[in-house]
């Protein structure tokens, strides 16, 4: 599984990214988010609104921070 938590300009972001960290964490999984900061790769990726979340090439989440209950379930219904 590729997590890859987008954003990094701001402290929204920057506690996305934590929370989806947390999310990982908890849930036992043994992967490593990355954190894309990089404008032009996230819009390359289809995304015009940070924070964002994208796991396995699918954007699952944009324009939102996720706190770590709702990152666990975005992760855990990928997973099925």
């Amino acid at each position: 599984m590729k997590i890859i938590a987008l954003g990094g300009c701001c402290k929204k972001s920057q506690a996305n990214y934590e929370a989806i960290c947390e999310a990982v964490k908890e849930l036992g999984l043994e992967t490593e988010v990355i954190h894309l900061t990089d404008m032009n790769e996230i819009i390359n990726l289809g995304v015009l609104s940070t924070p964002g979340l994208v796991i396995d090439g699918e954007v699952v989440s944009s324009g939102r921070m996720l706190n770590v209950k709702q990152a666990k379930e975005i992760i855990s219904n990928k997973r099925k």
